[in-house]
Parts: structure tokens; C-alpha cells; sequence
């Protein structure tokens, strides 16, 4: 295997076991909303902040896993 087809391997793989956390995350974030305002309607404003909030927050980690694979493409 020569250097540029490892290259590529290593952006491949840091983005999908980058992105793969973060869409599980998303997953049971969206659920435990979902739970939360089965419960308790009532609640579904302020719950709808805090899911918003931790949604960005969990993206944000698959952002990073893009930029690195971006890196490690263009600088590597």
C-alpha cells in the first residue's frame, strides 16, 4: 500500500468512526425527547431548549471528525 492510499484510508475511516458517536447520540437525544414530552407535555418548551442545545453540542463532534479528515487529505 503506498502513502496516498493510506492517506485516504485514514480520512475514510476518521470521518465514519468520527460521524458514527455522534448520529447514535442524535438518536437517543431525539428519543429521550420524544419520551420526555409523552410524560409531560407541559414541559415541552423547555425541553425543546435543552434538546436544541445538546443537538448542536453532539454535532459539533462530528464536525471536528470532518475537519480532521479534511486534514489529514489536503495537509498529510
Amino acid at each position: 500500500m503506498d502513502a496516498e492510499a493510506a492517506k485516504f484510508l485514514g480520512a475514510s475511516l476518521s470521518i465514519a468512526l468520527g460521524a458514527l458517536g455522534p448520529g447514535i447520540g442524535l438518536g437517543l437525544i431525539g428519543n429521550a425527547m420524544l419520551n420526555g414530552v409523552a410524560r409531560n407535555p407541559e414541559a415541552q418548551g423547555r425541553m425543546f431548549t435543552n434538546m436544541i442545545l445538546m443537538a448542536g453540542l453532539t454535532e459539533a463532534v462530528a464536525i471536528y471528525a470532518l475537519v480532521i479528515s479534511i486534514l489529514l487529505i489536503f495537509v498529510a
